[in-house]
Order: structure tokens, then sequence, then C-alpha cells
């Protein structure tokens, strides 16, 4: 356990650092949103009303954008040699990757949400509404991209390819996170709060026991 919180310690002291990636994704979530009001125009009920989707949208492209660092600086150092030869369980190792990357940029991503909801006219209910589902759905989006992570750092070109690996991937924690911010915050229909905010819930728990395995699996096949 203690070589896992090193582990843990250690990439989120990269991570946050300068040039670590961190602040990369954080900066990229505020563009996204600041320039969405210049496009769709002053009309502050429609702003209002694609607020949450814009959200989620930018967290994931932001999320997207920082994954390419999970494994490929440890590849160039020979840091992930290291854990492969080591005594502790590769998937546990991918694991502690996977939530350092998390609260390194995924949770900044999701303090910055009541500042970011201002600019889209959202009120108190509806920014803790997307906070909340933010704080459910990101983990699926890190341990779900850890999978397209750990195949393409062996590739010259991966980048390219895990976008298009992860971003397939990510469309129904997209969906169910804008559906559950929504619910919360139109209170009418048939569709309630609870049910897809579940089904949101069940996407990380199932990322979190799925991604490891598969990250390991892929960095033993790609790095043999």
């Amino acid at each position: 356990m203690s070589a896992l919180g090193a582990l843990i310690r250690r990439d989120v002291h990269i991570a946050v650092r300068v040039g670590g990636g961190a602040l990369i994704g954080v900066l990229f979530f505020l563009t996204v949103v600041v320039l969405m009001p210049f496009a769709l125009g002053p009309d502050l009920a429609l702003l209002a009303r694609l607020g949450p989707a814009i959200l989620w949208l930018g967290a994931l492209l932001a999320s997207l954008l920082t994954l390419d660092r999970l494994f490929t600086a440890d590849h160039d150092d020979g840091s992930l040699d290291l854990i492969l030869m080591s005594r502790m369980p590769l998937e546990l190792a991918c694991a502690a990757k996977a939530l350092a990357h998390w609260l390194a940029a995924g949770v900044p991503l999701i303090v910055a949400t009541p500042v970011l909801g201002l600019l889209l006219n959202l009120d108190g209910r509806a920014t803790l509404a997307v906070a909340l589902t933010l704080l459910a759905g990101t983990p699926a989006l890190t341990f779900t991209g850890m999978i397209g992570a750990a195949l393409a750092v062996t590739l010259q070109r991966g980048g390219l390819l895990l976008a298009v690996l992860v971003l397939p991937l990510s469309i129904p924690v997209l969906i169910f996170g804008v559906a559950a911010s929504n619910a919360a915050i139109l209170e009418q229909g048939t569709l309630t709060f609870s049910t897809p905010f579940s089904i949101l819930c069940a996407l990380s728990l199932a990322s979190l026991v799925i991604g490891p395995f598969a990250a390991a699996a892929s960095l033993r096949h790609g790095l043999d």
C-alpha cells in the first residue's frame, strides 16, 4: 500500500507542476465554456438550456486532451518498465495512475464548474446538479480512457488512436450525464434524476473494475 500511495503522489505531483497537463485541461475547459456564449448569442434562455451539455462536452474534451500523458511519459523515461517489473500487480498500478490522473485533471474541472456555470446563466440548483453528475461521471471517462492510453502508448501516432478508441466509449457517459443534469433542472417529464444518475454511477463502477485489467493486459501485450 505504501508503494501504491507513493505512485499516486508521484503522478499527482508530476501532473500539477508546470507542463504536467492538469493546467492544460482546466484552461481548455475554460476556453470551451467561455467561447460558447459568443457562438450561441445573447439568448440567456438558450444558454441555460444548453449549459449542462456544454459543461459536459467541455469536460469530456478536456479529459481526452490529457489522457495521452497517462503512460507516455513513463514509457519515454523508462519508469513504465520498472512498474512492469515491480512486485506490485500491474492492475493496481494502472488503477493508481488513473486515480492520480482523475485527482489532478478531473477534480479541478468539477471545482471550476460553479464559476463557469455563471457564464452559461445557470442558477445554483442547475450548477450543483451538473457538478454532482461530473463528480459521478468523470471517473468513468478516466478509467475508460486509460484503456485507449495503454493501447496507444507504444504506437507512433497514439494520440489519434486514443481519440478514435475513447470517444465511442465515452458517449454513454456523456448521454446519461447530460440527461441527469437536465432531469434535475427541468423537474418535468417521466425521467427523474435518480434513473440516469444511477446509470452514470454504474458506468463509473464498471469502468473502475474493467479499466485496470484491460489496460494492464494491453501494456503487457504491447511492451513484450
